[in-house]
This record gives C-alpha cells, structure tokens and sequence, in this order.
C-alpha cells in the first residue's frame, strides 16, 4: 500500500489546472473584499474598480514569475523546491515550515471555519436553526477530514471535483454579473477625483485598497506546487496561469461593477455601514427576489468549499517535497502504492489546519497574510539567479518585461511586507518569531534523517 520510491503520476491538464487555480482563487473573497474596498476609498466607484484592476495586473506579474519557474522545474513542491535550488535548504526548510505551521494549513483552517459561518447564515434563513460554537468545530474538522479522505484517492479525483466545482459556481456568479450589467438601472460614476486631497494621500488610499483585494486573489500559486503532476507543464503551467488569473481579475471587475448597476452609493454605504459586508446578497434580492438571495448565498458555501479542496489538494505536495530531501518527518516522503499519493503528507496538513482552527477567522485571516508574503521575495527573486546559474537549462516560458518587471514585483512585495507589519502587527510579530523557530526544527529534521539513513 506504500511506495516511498514511486513517482507521482502526470495526470492534471490544462482544464484541471484552470479549474485548481480558480476553483482556490474564487473562494469567498469575490463576495466580501469588495466591501472593504469601497471603504478603503471612501465610496469613490471608478477608483474601487481602478483598484481591482491593479490588484489583478499585479497578481499577474506574480504569475508570469511563477509560470517561468514553475515551466522550468515542473516538480512537486513549488516555491520549496525553488527557494533551495536557490537558497539552499535552511532557507528553503523555513519557507516550507512557515506554510506548515501557519499559512497554508492556516488558510485550509480559516476556509473551514468560513464554510460553517455561511452555512449557518443559511440554515438560520431557511429553518431559524443555529448551529453552536462546538457543531461549527465539529462541522469545520469533518470538512478537513473527508476532503483528504477524497484527495487520498488520488490528484485525478480532487481536480475532477475542482472541475465540477468550478462550473456550478461559475454559473450563478456569471447570472448576476449579465443580470446587473443589462438590469440594473443605476448610471456608475466612474470619476478619479478625490477633490483637494493630495496625490500622495490618493496614492497611499489606493495601495492600501489593493492590499485588500490581494485575499481575493490569493490562491495564484499553488498550481506550482503539484507541477509534478501536470502533463505537459512547459506549456500547461504557464498558460493556466495567465488564463486563471487574467480571466478572475475580468471577473472580479465585472462583478463589482454590475453591483454598482444594481445598488447605488448611498445603498451601499448604508448597507455596509449597516455591518452587512456581503453587498451581493442585496443585489440578488433585487434583481431576483429571495431566490437570488439563496442562490448567492449557496454559490458562497460552494465556492468556499471548492477552495478548501484545492488547498488540501496543493499543500501537501510541498510536505512531500521537504520530506524527500531529509528535512521534514519521514512519513511524509511515502506515497500510497495505488494511488500515488503523499498519504502521510495529506494527513499531517489535515492535522495541522484542525490543530490552527482554535484562532478565530479574522487571526487566520491575518496570519495567513503575513506567510504569504514573507518569502515571496525571495521567491521571486531566485529568478534572477536560475537565469545566471542556470543559463543552460530549458525554459519553455520566459516572463514578459524581464528584468524591469520581476524588480517591480519585489518592491511591491517588500512594501506590502511593511504594510502588513504596520496593519497586523501581532500577527506578523507571531510569523517572524515562527520563521526564527523553524531553525531549531531544521538541525534536528537533518540530524534524524540522516542518524536514520545511517
């Protein structure tokens, strides 16, 4: 039942890489981000869809970086596998430890939670029932176990889900952006004024928008991290890229500008100054009466869901990748003879993100954050050494605009680091002290591992 020398089999195709990246992508920040957004930049209209837009460009060039990588090392395990080509393996290990601990299982245990916290909306709506504190914990745990339980089976069957996944969601959301786009009545100013503010105030208003919009868009790496199992990943991984993130950020766009056709701004400001950050539930209501409600509500809980199952899709790949290079549990190295599957791996990140379901949604939320952008600077900025150290190797995919464009990309990187530290200081403060710990854990992975061989 256990292989550890197997190979993991290449089985994921253009359309199961879309639908990975989208399916992690559009999970329930479409519905609420653009809720802060507007707040960000006091109610202006053109400005919120302006920053939308960057939010997307940007992701975009995180993407190109990714697709160039990603096409010339197609291995399970991503930005590890990147940061030790690079790097070495301390600070490859820290990246992969930090994931481990806080962000990724943080983000599989925050999906989880926000899966029982709509549900629970719904059930309240539909049948006046309230589930307790300890049903949601018990909901969210059954969630994280049977969707690795599924994903045990093998990568054909969390992607077949994906797929499926992705086209029952994509459908409702598609109805209400044609429904406000050709229904909706409201004329949607879109002016870049500010009046007397300062172009450096309107600068700082709008990155700290952008930051915002960069939750709704996380999720554009992780197709990286299984490139082990995409077939043809020179051309596959790179296309589903620019396909995924291109076609969620005119989405995105769309979405929020047919929310404005529907609902004005004094509606707006009055429903979400009213605490309902879930604009979109309102402008069902009034393009479809109490149906659209539901089916807004319902589309929330699926795209939730699709984001939970490719997160615990994706992670475990990494743990795997740690493992076979002696610097991670031993176990976590093993495949399941039948299905290929880093079974060990899968059950660790289900441990882990059941163990990280005691922080609250908005902690998670925040620390998640802080993990994602604490290495990525580095991530990116191995580029520029594979493109000196390994000159002769294949790329199939180069990144547009090299090397102006992976320059802009760390320091928007770096600065959003700042930016983070200043707006969650706790939780950042949290991160650093875990990265400094994984040292510690480092030494004694490679002592064991290599006390075992021996």
């Amino acid at each position: 039942m256990e292989n550890k020398q197997g190979e993991m089999k290449r089985s994921i195709n253009l359309f199961g890489g879309v639908s990975i990246l989208t399916g992690i992508m559009v999970g329930s920040g479409i519905f609420f981000i653009g809720s802060y957004v507007l707040m960000r930049t006091e109610y202006a209209l053109g400005v919120s869809l302006l920053v939308w837009l960057i939010g997307g460009i940007i992701t975009l060039f995180y993407g190109l970086i990714y697709a160039e990588l990603g096409a010339m090392m197609p291995k399970a395990g991503g930005y590890y596998v990147y940061l030790k080509e690079a790097f070495g393996k301390p600070i490859a290990f820290l990246s992969g430890f930090m994931n481990f601990t806080l962000a990724s299982s943080g983000s599989i245990a925050a999906l989880a939670i926000a899966f029982g916290l709509i549900l629970n909306n719904i059930l309240g709506l539909l049948f006046g029932l309230t589930l307790s504190g300890i049903q949601l914990s018990f909901l969210g745990v059954g969630l994280i176990v049977g969707l690795s339980i599924l994903n045990y089976f093998g990568i054909h069957v969390g992607a077949m889900v994906q797929k499926v996944l992705l086209v029952v969601k994509a459908v409702p959301i598609l109805l209400i952006v044609v429904l406000g786009l050709f229904m909706g009545t409201n004329a949607v100013p879109l002016s870049l004024s500010f009046g007397g503010a300062s172009f450096f105030s309107v600068l700082a208003m709008i990155g700290f928008a952008v930051i915002a919009t960069f939750w709704a868009y996380e999720g554009w790496t992780n197709l990286n991290n299984v490139a082990g199992e995409v077939e043809n990943p020179g051309r596959n991984i790179p296309l589903s890229l620019i396909l995924s993130i291109g076609s969620v950020t005119i989405l995105y766009v769309l979405y929020q500008y047919s929310l404005f056709r529907v609902l004005s701004v004094g509606e707006l400001m009055s429903i979400i100054d009213g605490g309902n950050i879930y604009v979109g539930i309102d402008a069902a209501y009034v393009l479809l009466g109490s149906i659209g409600m539901y089916v807004v509500m319902f589309t929330m809980l699926i795209s939730v869901f699709g984001a939970l199952n490719g997160s615990i899709i994706v992670f475990p790949r990494v743990y795997y990748a740690m493992s076979k290079d002696g610097v991670f549990f031993k176990k976590f190295s093993i495949l399941s003879d039948k299905y290929q599957t880093p079974v060990y791996a899968i059950i660790g990140s289900g441990i882990m993100a059941i163990i990280l379901m005691v922080f609250g949604l908005d902690d998670l939320i925040s620390l998640v954050a802080f993990g994602g952008l604490a290495f990525n600077t580095l991530i990116f900025a191995s580029l520029f050494v594979f493109r000196k150290t390994k000159k002769d190797l294949r790329r199939p995919y180069k990144v547009w605009g090299y090397p102006v464009s992976v320059l802009f990309v760390i320091g928007i990187t770096v600065l959003l680091l700042i930016a983070t530290y200043v707006e969650s200081f706790t939780s950042s403060l949290i991160g650093t002290g875990l990265i400094v710990l994984g040292l510690p854990f480092y030494w004694m992975f490679e002592k064991l591992n290599t006390m075992e061989e021996g």
